[in-house]
């Protein structure tokens, strides 16, 4: 009889630690749903949470840079203000058109362009459509908007990596957008140098996870008094899809608008816009 390998005792020791933690907890964890219902325990299936860890998040890309802003720095707290994390304003489900609507003439031929979301420029599938809500908190839906949407799901492959919108602004040293917002699943973009929604074009991109260089460097910035944000050229790389679908919604001074609008934000698809 051969005496056990060195690899061979690796393997014994690696398969009695993962046991050993299975079985800790799967009799640690209380049942979801009570001894008779349909929770874990009681089957003994062990249910793990996915862990989308940050090296999942990273992009390949230039390190990011920083701009000033002008006027006054925003006071308050970011992260639970409706103006600047669409995520705590909130957002229902809408029944509209998943697809281009044309909304009048090109206004503005340097809007931002939500096909350089992607890598491919592409037209992608409109998956959902959904309205924000007028106040955070759960207040009614805007539905006295004009428009059949303000918020718009987007179809991706998960994963896949998400771009600044492009356009023809410059806010300096080729850069487009400033970063209002940034948490681990979503950024708000501004397309001027004020930390403010209230001129000019602000992005909101949801259901993406940030890339973590990104979000520290914005933390870092918004803890230092937000004189100077995180700043982004058209088509740097911002991260990845989480799912099967991205969020987009976008302003122009404070008003929400419509993001299936084929002469704003879709101008390289005139022929799909009927």
């Amino acid at each position: 009889m051969r005496p056990f390998t060195g690899q061979v005792v690796l393997i014994f020791w690696l398969l009695l630690l993962i046991v050993t933690v299975q079985g800790a907890v799967v009799g640690a964890r209380p049942s979801d749903n009570g001894p008779s219902g349909n929770g874990p325990s009681g089957n003994g299936l062990l249910f793990l949470p996915l862990i989308m860890r940050s090296s999942t998040c990273e992009v390949p890309g230039e390190p990011y840079n920083t701009l000033s802003i002008n006027g006054a720095p925003f006071a308050g707290d970011a992260a639970q203000n409706i103006e600047y994390n669409l995520g705590y304003r909130g957002y229902a489900p809408t029944t509209t058109q998943l697809q281009l609507v044309p909304l009048g003439p090109v206004h503005d031929v340097n809007a931002p362009q939500f096909n350089t979301l992607f890598s491919n420029l592409r037209l992608p599938d409109f998956t959902n459509a959904y309205h924000r809500y007028r106040w955070a908190n759960g207040q009614p839906v805007d539905t006295q908007s004009p428009w059949g949407s303000t918020v718009l799901g987007l179809g991706v492959i998960p994963g896949e990596i998400i771009h600044a919108p492009d356009s023809g602004y410059n806010l300096g040293g080729g850069h487009d957008a400033l970063v209002l917002y940034a948490g681990k699943t979503r950024l708000t973009l501004k397309y001027t140098r004020e930390d403010s929604v209230a001129v000019g074009y602000t992005v909101y991109i949801e259901d993406i996870c940030v890339h973590p260089a990104l979000l520290s460097l914005y933390q870092t910035l918004n803890a230092n008094g937000r004189t100077t944000l995180p700043a982004l050229p058209g088509g740097q790389p911002i991260g990845r899809a989480i799912g099967s679908q991205i969020k987009v919604a976008v302003r122009d001074a404070g008003h929400f608008l419509d993001p299936r609008s084929c002469n704003d934000w879709w101008q390289a698809f005139p022929a799909a816009c009927n």
